[in-house]
């Protein structure tokens, strides 16, 4: 098969798009072939490397992915050859207190496709067959090959962790993100009042067709000043922060009495500063999330499968122009998310 793969860390110019063996699958796997992969950042962090992540080399990189099952081991009940699914991309032991509890995203020995085992930069994956999710009839592949980790990582962010209610005044970063751009929605669908930053006029458009009520660009004025105008000097109920270091000390400042802010990444660096006194004063959460069960996966994507959310789709690169998809995804340049077509 082609394939995108590393064989080592550092930047752009290690991924190499080359033939590679077909995967064998046991009897509880299942080997799709892929017809559209989605880049995330994760991708990236993988691919850079970090101690202790210990990859055996050559890897393959892609957590999300949707295509066609080709084969099937013996055990597997969730799909047949000839199937359309898309993958759950998490990996679980399916027998530890979480997993028998339905909360597998707390799994002691949790793994996600494409970081600790091979991906979806390929024409074929193997995956666990309790991983394929299939199709309805007339759902296309692609929005929902782009939909499984920003979409579950946002519904729990919003839905589990901060649980959301109707009315509340929601604060997004970075709207042109994956993840972002879902929570907008998720939000929206919550019943609550939107509030986005981007760093461009355009991505600021673009939310709003998103939902966003009001948009900040951030490079023109601090958005936790302009929050406290837009919320009547009582601060959100909610931010949504995954960009880490570079907007911390902000996020915590725009949030009102009783707010929470969830973070699911620190792209801009993982030390964030934190005055302590606002987080006892106004009586603050800080809910870390990543990821989600397979249940709050599959409530999402029925969402999606029901037209009331959307993945927003950047652009679409030849599986070969890998390199290129992630210098885009990396300069920030895209909104939404980014696809590989082998």
């Amino acid at each position: 098969m082609k394939a995108v793969a590393i064989d080592r860390y550092g930047g752009p110019e290690v991924l190499d798009y080359r033939d590679l063996p077909d995967p064998e699958i046991a009897d509880d796997e299942a080997l799709v072939r892929l017809q559209a992969s989605a880049l995330n950042r994760l991708d990236v962090f993988v691919r850079e490397g970090w101690p202790g992540l210990g990859l055996k080399f050559p890897h393959i990189l892609g957590a999300d992915g949707a295509g066609v099952v080709e084969a099937v081991g013996k055990e597997v009940k969730t799909a047949a050859v000839g199937d359309r699914v898309v993958i759950d991309p998490s990996l679980t032991c399916g027998t530890c207190d979480a997993c028998r509890r339905g909360d597998e995203v707390l799994c002691v020995e949790y793994r996600i496709l494409g970081e600790h085992v091979d991906g979806t930069y390929a024409e074929l994956v193997k995956v666990p067959g309790e991983n394929l999710l299939p199709l309805p009839d007339g759902v296309p592949l692609e929005p929902s090959a782009a939909a499984p980790m920003t979409f579950m990582t946002a519904w729990r962010l919003l839905m589990t962790r901060a649980a959301v209610q109707p009315g509340e005044l929601v604060l997004v970063l970075g709207a042109g993100g994956g993840v972002s751009s879902a929570a907008i929605q998720i939000a929206k669908h919550a019943g609550a009042r939107v509030i986005a930053t981007s760093s461009t006029q355009e991505k600021l458009d673009r939310a709003r067709q998103l939902g966003a009520d009001e948009v900040i660009n951030y490079t023109e004025e601090p958005f936790e000043r302009v929050v406290w105008e837009l919320s009547g000097k009582r601060g959100v109920d909610v931010v949504v922060d995954s960009v880490g270091q570079a907007t911390w000390k902000q996020s915590i400042r725009a949030l009102g009495k009783n707010g929470r802010l969830v973070t699911c990444g620190a792209t801009t660096g993982p030390i964030g500063e934190t005055d302590i006194r606002y987080i006892f004063w106004r009586q603050l959460q800080i809910l870390g999330s990543t990821m989600s069960n397979r249940a709050e996966l599959r409530e999402v994507m029925k969402l999606i499968w029901e037209g009331k959310l959307e993945p927003v789709i950047d652009r679409t690169f030849p599986l070969e122009q890998a390199r290129e998809a992630q210098e885009r995804l990396e300069r920030g340049d895209q909104f939404g998310k980014i696809l590989l077509r082998p």
